[in-house]
């Protein structure tokens, strides 16, 4: 069995900028799932599942294998051998995945994937529900939030740096409604585990989030032989 932090939160806490951070700091390999449903999304697409049937979709997912592996310090998806990187951000994808997340048999087979890949190596996996229903049993567990205000200015401020014209109360609007939709779904609700650490980044930089992460796994790392890295 791996070392395995989880950290789950809500849309625009800063959960995949900091566990990459802290990824590279401590050694470890970041697991993006978002990444993994974005890939299973491509391979129903070519499949050509009608994705509005239930039954369709959780016959046809059973045949994806879906991995993250390193390359020359890149993350490369594969799916059923292939390097899929260049498609998973296409417009169609990111349009489509929302929909096929919401699936309980794509849910279920992106987790027992991203259960193999916890136990075969020492990773940061983040998500809504890796503390409560992937990595349950977890060696760390964060739940990384900051306020709906804060969350907005730093999607404002990436959306403006990207020269894409955008209004402040809107993005923030948009992530109270999708902070609702996650908390409230049926299947694998976004929640704090009651053996996760709150850690709200709302005033303090990516560099200290990631130390103070980083201070947490200290028994962890040293048990693991695991350092943290300048």
């Amino acid at each position: 069995m791996g070392f395995n932090i989880a950290v789950d939160g809500p849309a625009g806490a800063g959960k995949s900028t900091i566990a990459r951070l802290v990824a590279g700091k401590l050694g470890l390999i970041y697991v993006d799932t978002g990444a993994m449903y974005r890939a299973i999304t491509v391979f129903l697409l070519r499949e050509k599942v009608d994705l509005s049937d239930e039954k369709a979709v959780a016959d046809k997912c059973g045949e994806a294998d879906i991995t993250i592996r390193y390359r020359e310090d890149e993350q490369v998806v594969i799916l059923n051998g292939e390097n899929v990187n260049r498609l998973l951000r296409t417009e169609e994808v990111s349009r489509l995945t929302s929909v096929v997340s919401a699936q309980p048999a794509v849910r279920e087979k992106l987790r027992s994937l991203q259960i193999r890949l916890a136990a075969e190596s020492d990773c940061i996996m983040d998500g809504r529900d890796i503390g409560t229903c992937v990595l349950p049993n977890a060696d760390v567990k964060i739940y990384l939030t900051a306020s709906s205000a804060v969350r907005a200015k730093r999607r404002y401020a990436e959306q403006c740096a990207r020269g894409i014209a955008c209004d402040l109360g809107q993005i923030q609007k948009d992530i109270e409604e999708r902070d609702y939709r996650d908390m409230h779904r049926e299947v694998a609700p976004l929640v704090q585990a009651p053996d996760a650490v709150l850690v709200d980044t709302s005033e303090m930089t990516i560099e200290e989030v990631a130390q103070h992460i980083i201070s947490l796994c200290g028994g962890y790392c040293k048990a693991e032989g695991l350092s943290g890295k300048d």
